[in-house]
């Protein structure tokens, strides 16, 4: 167990039958009716030709101890020739319909996965790595679709071992006797690498999901890693990955290499034995030379399909995992569960908490008993030392995370009754660091609003500053921001985020304010932005700035889940309490007014 420590399966895996994961898979198959139809009759004319070849070649056989003429060698040939490119025409007709199938198959099953990952609540990417989520909705996906082609294939191989026997009960029907006793043998074997195949194969994979984890979170963070120099460092945990991926997989290989070999060795037994009893029916007049060579070579076309699943049986595991993995993730429970999909008219924006419970785990409560009440149209401002709560505030109107007890509610209806699509159009969230897409501005700021013009763009954009900060981008709104807006400022994100709310128009807005230092100027530009948002929505302001802290209608200070104060800026100050100390700490040096210690007595000295 210790070999494959780190390797377990994600909390919300799931344990199928074969039973069920043929269900599943045949439902996603069901659009492929039509072309299936076709692959099946290709399938049959595929098998009967492959049975007819053994035939005509035992033909062969007894014609040439009987002395055949030209003209019957003749025509022996010409058969063995049509029967060759007509297996070939007829294998690239069914495979190429097989790969159509398999291809919308796997564009359904990639598309409902990344539907469902994208569906699921922030919760569910607290507790598993995104990289691995990735490995499932592409690697696994792939690897399911290698397993339909792969089992078309045995298919057709069973299907003509089919025809064969019963051309060979008809032929010897004593030899055929003795050529079946032989596979129960081959099918207990095959079946006792069943389980340990599926375990190994599952194991690989797993390993191989975590190698894709440890390679984007580390892609994710090399800005950080050069930034502390810890190239080195990073190398080293994706060697970790890597090697115990590269361990995994070769144990599987060598579990999987015995398959092929044992079955091989049988196969060979039973050659022996047929050639030996078979040779002795011949000499004695029993069967023909040429009914007996005919056995002989349709004892490979025989097993050549059990041990071709065998051979295979690492690719089909593989596929019956991969399946698994991809349908666990789309049947996996939203830990966010609406009661109701209530349509949503335009929200005023009240919002309350009445009597709320939530905490992220078991063992950490956040917001207990937690009682809360936001008027239409009022900006209210959360404050408080890091953990107190304010951003889990945010996070349930937003409905990322599920509260375990309690009432939220939102105009007077419970959140958890709304259509949370129609619900989710009418906020406006911008986080602590705002992220932007690859693309230009343009295309950033109309991402929740993609019907919005330049023309309203620029008259916007007017609004905030005169427009000075787009004058200040390269190419205006036609400027590429880079991966993650890494091609402009802090600034220059957080306005580009703030027009993006803007142009969504949004009922309830949510601000988790940068605590990034930025000019004077630009925090000016920043207030004017925020200014126009207030001014139409009911807000709530996760405040780092004084200027934000000063322009709400209400303060509410936190201190471990719970509400310790309230009011405006002055009343709060006058009474001297936490906000008076969280603003003697955090806000007062933002304050025009703010003059550190000791400064009036350093100018004196200069005059003196």
């Amino acid at each position: 167990m210790g070999f494959f420590a780190g390797l377990n399966e994600e909390k919300y895996d799931r344990q199928y039958t074969d039973r069920q994961l043929a269900g599943r898979i045949f439902d996603y198959f069901k659009p492929q009716v039509s072309r299936l139809g076709w692959v099946s009759l290709l399938v049959i004319v595929i098998a009967a030709i492959g049975a007819a070849l053994p035939v005509v070649v035992s033909r062969i056989v007894d014609l040439l101890k009987e002395q055949p003429s030209t003209q019957a060698i003749t025509l022996v040939g010409i058969a063995l020739a049509i029967v060759g490119v007509a297996s070939w025409g007829l294998n690239w007709a069914r495979r190429s319909l097989v790969v159509r199938a398999v291809g919308d198959v796997v564009l359904d099953l990639r598309s409902r996965a990344f539907r469902a990952a994208a569906d699921h609540d922030l919760s569910f990417y607290d507790q598993f790595s995104s990289g691995r989520i990735v490995s499932r909705i592409t690697s696994d996906t792939n690897d399911f679709g290698q397993l339909v082609v792969i089992v078309t294939d045995i298919v057709s191989q069973i299907l003509q071992a089919v025809i064969l026997g019963i051309i060979l009960f008809r032929t010897e029907w004593h030899l055929a006797l003795l050529l079946l006793t032989f596979m129960p043998f081959i099918f207990a074997v095959a079946a006792g690498f069943r389980a340990l195949a599926r375990r190994v194969t599952k194991r690989g994979m797993q390993a191989m999901a975590n190698v894709n984890a440890a390679i984007k979170e580390t892609v994710s963070g090399i800005s950080i890693a050069k930034n502390f120099r810890q190239e080195k460092s990073i190398f080293e945990t994706f060697d970790a990955s890597n090697q115990a991926s590269y361990q995994v997989n070769v144990r599987r290989g060598f579990v999987l290499s015995l398959v092929f070999p044992t079955l091989n060795a049988l196969g060979g037994i039973f050659v022996g034995i047929l050639i030996y009893t078979g040779g002795l029916s011949a000499a004695q007049g029993v069967v023909s030379i040429g009914a007996w060579y005919l056995f002989i070579i349709s004892l490979d076309q025989f097993f050549f399909p059990i041990l071709n699943l065998s051979a295979f049986w690492a690719q089909i595991q593989s596929g019956l995992s991969a399946a698994e993995r991809a349908f666990a993730l789309i049947d996996a429970d939203p830990n966010v569960q609406q009661t109701d999909r209530r349509d949503v008219p335009r929200l005023t924006g009240e919002v309350c908490f009445e009597n709320l419970h939530f905490r992220y785990t078991d063992n950490e409560p956040i917001l207990s008993d937690f009682d809360l009440c936001i008027k239409p149209g009022e900006t209210l401002a959360l404050v408080g030392h890091t953990g107190a709560g304010k951003s889990s505030i945010a996070k349930l109107i937003a409905r990322f995370y599920e509260y375990q007890s309690g009432r939220l509610t939102v105009d007077g209806l419970d959140i958890r009754t709304f259509d949370l699509q129609q619900y989710r159009r009418q906020l406006g969230i911008v986080s602590q660091v705002p992220f932007l897409f690859s693309g230009t501005v343009a295309d950033n700021i109309r991402y929740a609003a993609p019907d919005v013009t330049d023309d309203e763009m620029l008259a916007m954009a007017r609004n905030i500053g005169e427009g000075d900060w787009l004058e200040t981008l390269p190419d205006g709104l036609r400027t590429e921001v880079g991966e993650r807006g890494a091609r402009l400022s802090m600034g220059q994100r957080q306005l580009v985020a703030l027009m993006r709310v803007l142009m969504q128009k949004p009922a309830i807005f949510i601000l988790d304010e940068a605590t990034a230092s930025i000019d004077p100027f630009t925090e000016w530009q920043i207030q004017q932005a925020l200014n126009l948002i207030l001014s139409k929505s009911t807000s709530i302001l996760i405040a780092h700035r004084l200027s934000t802290v000063k322009a709400a209608d209400r303060i509410v200070v936190m201190e471990k889940g719970r509400i310790i104060e309230e009011g405006n800026h002055d009343g709060l100050l006058n009474q001297g309490g936490h906000y008076a100390t969280l603003y003697n700490t955090y806000f007062r040096h933002q304050s025009l007014d703010y003059r550190p210690p000791g400064l009036d007595e350093l100018i004196a000295s200069k005059f003196v």
